[in-house]
């Protein structure tokens, strides 16, 4: 692997996170009514655990963030101010930078002033141990996170309002990224303290009335025509398979979209295109599997890259995978080309842990500028094969012996594991047993470091490079490999006090080789999606981590 040299003062860019703005010109959308499918009913709408796109869509719509997207000159996206009518960034002294934020006169659904202390309220909550978020780790680059987790003072988090306009952010290195991926995450959404309060309060106090078997509470979203939001759209409608927003009266940012939208559910992709070939949605999230397969054959422009990326976990706690050598043989004994056909049509070799489409300057993305890092190549791989051989052998105690791989049966994931394990068998002589598991076990067992080897959609929880690599860094609360080098993380503390955004990268270029190169993990691949909207419609925004935005759509203008 070649190793970049450019890890002197860095500069973080500002890039935007959302992706895809199709359309020519627009009309108004005064008095336009849109209904979209983009999954089933809602399932969590609570920010801080909602992590279904279709769930996070509505949300999006429902509430507003310091950041939100906006439509730029050359028809993409960026990010702009939402709540945040600007803010200031301050490096201090001690490396930390400290982000003011000057809120609008925003109002929540209800006439209340949406203030600052909002967010406080919101970011603590999320930061919380005790609420076990999965999105937590957005924080981590607030001064402060680390004792929250540790102690559970949420206090500790350095998040204050100055007064009711002015949100003050303590960062811990310079992340421009912090606005385009944290203040733009449906996790880091405001919320009223009070609402969620009293809901505590009845819950507690249906609890002490039980005096035998305890009483099911809803949860404080669960009547959504009640809730009190700050977005451009208020639930209007409920009924058993539609949710209708409307635009609301109270929103104080400009508002283009439809004056009405409707999401209707549909559990599966035929479902939902029956809606759409009925007519009865103008926009689906998903085609079907049969629909997808065409646009692959076809290479169609309007395949979706997903962020996500399907990769082997090591767990190197392990005594018998502590071993980088014997780490090494498992990864170059994959034929990830053989991999990514068992993975289906939508599937392709992965050339490194970063998924394309990520941004890293003018000349394109992180991946294209940096090239392959793993083996991908057919032709190559019995070079590889010898190579793993060889690593196997040079191992101190030797081949490992009763490992289990871990994956949750979904989709082509069980002939993915075959392929997989077959290898290991065929190339090495190494025996691992194939084990199907639930979601709920897989992340139980990552978390406790039960397993020996896991395969999960490792899905970032930001389109930067930094937030593909951050996980692993020896101290870091999502470090579930037990992967401990100090180089790597000298390399993300560099990239975290950067000043120049070429050299930024080129470290960032370095880790992940790094990573790579001691096979802590090994990714093996990236998917494709696509998505359907009518030809007389334009402005929908797909956000690279899932969810979508309609508040621009509008009718096409010749």
């Amino acid at each position: 692997m070649k190793i970049w040299k450019r890890c002197a003062g860095l500069v973080l860019a500002l890039a935007c996170c959302l992706g895809l703005l199709s359309g020519c010109g627009q009309e108004a959308a005064e008095g336009m009514k849109l209904s979209v499918c983009v999954g089933s009913a809602p399932r969590e709408l609570d920010p801080i655990y909602a992590t279904d796109p279709a769930d996070q869509t509505i949300l999006m719509h429902l509430y507003e963030n310091l950041m939100r997207t906006a439509v730029d000159a050359s028809g993409g996206t960026s990010a702009s101010s939402g709540v945040a009518k600007s803010v200031q960034q301050e490096e201090n002294t001690d490396g930390t930078v400290t982000c003011t934020f000057k809120l609008r006169g925003a109002k929540w659904s209800d006439g209340q002033a949406v203030t600052a202390s909002d967010f406080v309220y919101a970011w603590q909550r999320l930061a919380d141990p005790a609420n076990d978020s999965p999105y937590a780790s957005l924080l981590s680059v607030v001064a402060g996170y680390d004792t929250v987790r540790s102690t559970g003072d949420v206090t500790a988090l350095k998040v204050s309002a100055k007064n009711d306009s002015t949100l003050v952010v303590e960062l811990n290195g310079k992340y421009d990224w912090f606005l385009t991926v944290v203040c733009t995450s449906p996790a880091t959404l405001p919320v009223r303290q009070d609402v969620i309060e009293a809901w505590q309060t009845q819950t507690a106090e249906a609890a002490a009335q039980a005096e035998e078997e305890p009483v099911e509470v809803e949860p404080w979203w669960a009547d959504a025509s009640g809730l009190v939001t700050n977005g451009p759209y208020q639930v209007s409608g409920e009924t058993d398979d539609a949710l209708t927003l409307t635009a609301s009266e109270t929103y104080s940012g400009t508002q283009s979209g439809p004056a009405e939208l409707t999401f209707r559910y549909a559990d599966t992709p035929e479902e939902a295109q029956s809606l759409y070939e009925n007519k009865e949605v103008d926009f689906v999230s998903r085609v079907t599997d049969d629909q997808l397969a065409k646009l692959v054959e076809e290479e169609s422009p309007s395949l979706i890259q997903e962020l996500g990326v399907y990769t082997i976990l090591f767990n190197c706690r392990q005594e018998q995978l502590a071993d980088p050598q014997v780490r090494g043989a498992l990864v170059l004994s994959l034929d990830r080309a053989a991999i990514a056909e068992a993975a289906g049509e939508t599937a392709r070799a992965a050339e490194g842990f970063i998924a394309p489409g990520v941004p890293e300057n003018e000349d394109g993305d992180f991946r294209t500028v940096g090239g392959p890092v793993v083996e991908t190549d057919p032709e190559e791989y019995q070079v590889s094969c010898v190579e793993a051989q060889k690593l196997l052998n040079a191992a101190a105690d030797g081949a490992p012996t009763g490992l289990e791989y871990l994956y949750v049966d979904e989709g082509t994931a069980g002939d993915v594991a075959r392929e997989v394990c077959d290898a290991w068998s065929r190339v090495l002589g190494v025996t691992v047993t194939p084990k199907s598991v639930t979601a709920e076990e897989l992340e139980t067992a990552l978390r406790t470091g039960e397993y020996d080897l896991a395969a999960t959609a490792f899905q970032p929880l930001g389109n930067d490079a930094e937030c593909f690599l951050r996980p692993w860094m020896t101290d870091s609360g999502e470090n579930v490999l037990g992967y401990a080098n100090s180089a790597y993380d000298t390399l993300m503390s560099i990239i975290a006090s950067a000043s120049d955004s070429a050299a930024r990268m080129g470290c960032l270029h370095d880790a992940e080789e790094l990573l790579l190169g001691d096979y802590a993990l090994t990714p093996l691949y990236t998917t494709v999606t696509a998505d359907q909207l009518r030809e007389n419609l334009t402005g929908v925004c797909r956000d690279p981590r899932g969810w979508f935005s309609f508040t621009s759509v509008a009718v096409r203008t010749a």
